[in-house]
């Protein structure tokens, strides 16, 4: 069976619509069409109903999904383990959240290949959207995210959690903070929801940023308040560029980790989370100091 009819298969799960799969695609429609077709008279069963109401999928259709994705799965596994072989015995695709990558990659990596030495890592820094669909299309093996999105094929596990401090280089008290000389910190929806609770008075900043990287030099241009991670903040209180805003707690970010639920328990995934898990909990992120930017 060739891939590319699953993937369009599962495209069109997701649109149920030939155009838009066609779209984006990049092929025509009737080239959709060629392609279910031929699925379908593999399975000598219909897979999706066309209508002038639209296009659903059949029972058949339906039944067949969950083995569609594991298909596809294990194409992408079996394409870069062909592409990669060489020296070593395994590879590995890592997703890794933005904010985590300048203070955990280093030590996490260094960590992973003394663990195991006969596998390859390539690290893919991102944000969780991206990561949550390159994992459940197989593009990658493993995330750690920020935010979930509890699709069937993955499987979750909270492993620890980060932490925010409100530092400013204008005032030194939350009662000070200005909506106008604030620039407020999304970085992710958790986060938004605890933010706006405890200060829903500076949800309406004109300036607002997902990455620690972003906020940091906006506040070096701009100059205001903001929530960076606690290593950025104690850095950066060190030098003497920002005060902590007293009167504001700390928000706690948690951090998941996300493989594919056949590969739950491997013991290659579990070594490598338990691994990124340990230095959370013991706060060990001074694997790569950033020059100071305020």
């Amino acid at each position: 069976m060739q891939i590319i009819l699953i993937e369009t298969f599962l495209d069109l799960m997701e649109t149920r619509n030939f155009n838009r799969t066609a779209e984006r695609l990049n092929i025509t429609q009737s080239t959709v069409t060629h392609r279910i077709n031929a699925l379908e008279a593999m399975f000598a069963r219909k897979l999706f109903a066309r209508n002038k109401g639209g296009t659903q999928p059949t029972a058949a259709g339906l039944r067949f999904l969950d083995h569609a994705k594991a298909l596809q799965h294990q194409w992408h596994e079996a394409t870069r383990a062909v592409e990669t072989a060489g020296a070593y015995e395994r590879s590995m695709r890592i997703g890794l959240q933005h904010d985590l990558a300048a203070h955990y990659a280093g030590d996490w990596l260094a960590a992973v290949r003394r663990e195991l030495p006969a596998t390859s890592i390539y690290l893919e820094v991102d944000y969780s959207g991206q990561m949550n669909r390159d994992l459940g299309a197989g593009d990658l093996d493993l995330a750690i995210l920020f935010t979930p999105h509890y699709l069937p094929d993955l499987h979750y596990e909270r492993i620890g959690e980060v932490h925010y401090e409100m530092v400013s280089n204008k005032v030194s008290r939350i009662e000070d903070v200005k909506a106008e000389d604030y620039i407020q910190a999304v970085y992710s929806p958790a986060f938004d929801r605890l933010h706006r609770q405890a200060h829903p008075e500076l949800s309406t900043a004109p300036i607002a940023s997902g990455e620690t990287t972003a906020i940091l030099a906006l506040m070096q241009k701009l100059g205001g308040s903001a929530f960076v991670t606690e290593a950025d903040s104690k850095r950066l209180l060190r030098t003497g560029a920002v005060s902590r805003v007293a009167g504001a707690e700390p928000i706690a970010q948690a951090v998941y980790a996300a493989v594919n639920v056949r590969t739950r328990h491997a013991h290659q995934h579990r070594r490598i989370i338990a691994t990124l898990q340990a230095l959370l909990e013991t706060g060990r992120s001074h694997a790569y100091e950033r020059p100071d930017r305020i």
